[in-house]
């Protein structure tokens, strides 16, 4: 079997996009057991040499809350003794001024807050209503963007809910745009249950286009729970998206949905984007090997079916 697909462009789609790898962070968060810190690196530094021009390297949240993620300070103190400035250009999300506190104590450049577009998951994931979860967020960005820091907003929810059930468009604009109005520099819309359908994310993008936001200023956060995250990334192309967030060999999932097979697996979009012949300046190969190599340790096969194709070839 072929490592790469045959190119057919499709007119009217972006020439490049940019593929912000989430694996380390929001990937490894949802493993039922931790892994080791200098996994944690090889896997990061492994995905830099791969090509991937943004790799979000962990989360500076409680250790309570997420305890897979309890050594972000050291796994980002060790890359930062061995990369160095290209250590500190790695996004870290941080839930609060506790956690921005940490990555401005080690001179990181980019951090991202995490909201909700419902009720329900805003109560459940940030302990705060929907309307009250910014005042949260608002002095955590201030003080970002004071130290000259890029700011990431994510939104999840934005398809659907699992206790709320189909979340009114308008409500997703709302949301994100607040996220904007208090400085994100970009914001990731997420599909956290994997809902979305390809003229769902048509609708949303041209919301936020009537709302003023262009769509330079999005991203799109797809689960293939129902096997349409490469169909909402065909839909999000032909509105004119040209950030997709993706996780290494598919790793990560959603706590709420029971058939949920986790995030998009960026060997399966950069398959999907050079068949169509869109710059990403990806080596599948070395994502490939990499998410191999990592499912070694896990103890698991990797649920991306690129890499179960061409792990095995």
């Amino acid at each position: 079997m072929s490592g790469l697909p045959m190119t057919a462009p499709e007119p009217g789609l972006p020439e490049r996009v940019t593929i912000y790898e989430v694996g380390p962070r929001d990937g490894l968060q949802n493993e039922a057991t931790s892994v080791p810190t200098a996994v944690k690196a090889e896997f990061v530094r492994r995905l830099l040499a791969a090509g991937l021009p943004v790799v979000e390297a962990t989360s500076f949240v409680h250790p309570k809350w997420v305890p897979q993620l309890a050594d972000a300070a050291e796994l980002m103190t060790g890359l930062i003794a061995e990369l160095g400035d290209r250590a500190r250009e790695l996004p870290v999300l941080v839930p609060n001024e506790r956690g921005l506190d940490r990555a401005l104590d080690l001179g990181l450049r980019h951090v991202a807050v995490f909201a909700s577009a419902t009720e329900t998951f805003a109560q459940k994931n940030l302990n705060r209503t929907l309307d009250s979860q910014f005042e949260m967020f608002e002095p955590t960005m201030a003080r970002a963007l004071e130290a000259g820091l890029d700011v990431r907003g994510y939104v999840s929810m934005c398809f659907g809910d699992p206790w709320e059930g189909a979340v009114p468009v308008e409500q997703v604009v709302r949301a994100g745009t607040r996220l904007l109005d208090l400085g994100a520099k970009q914001l990731s819309l997420g599909d956290t249950i994997g809902v979305a359908t390809a003229g769902h994310v048509k609708q949303l993008v041209a919301a936020f286009s009537d709302a003023g936001v262009g769509v330079d200023r999005l991203a799109l956060h797809f689960h293939d729970t129902y096997g349409q995250a490469l169909a909402n990334v065909h839909a999000g192309l032909q509105a004119g998206v040209t950030t997709y967030d993706a996780s290494a060999g598919g790793l990560g999932g959603c706590p709420y949905a029971k058939s949920a097979t986790g995030n998009l697996a960026t060997e399966d979009l950069v398959w999907f984007l050079t068949g169509l012949g869109i710059e990403h300046g990806v080596d599948l190969a070395g994502v490939v090997g990499t998410s191999h190599w990592m499912a070694g340790h896990l103890g698991r096969p990797s649920p991306s079916a690129v890499v179960r194709a061409l792990a095995t070839t």
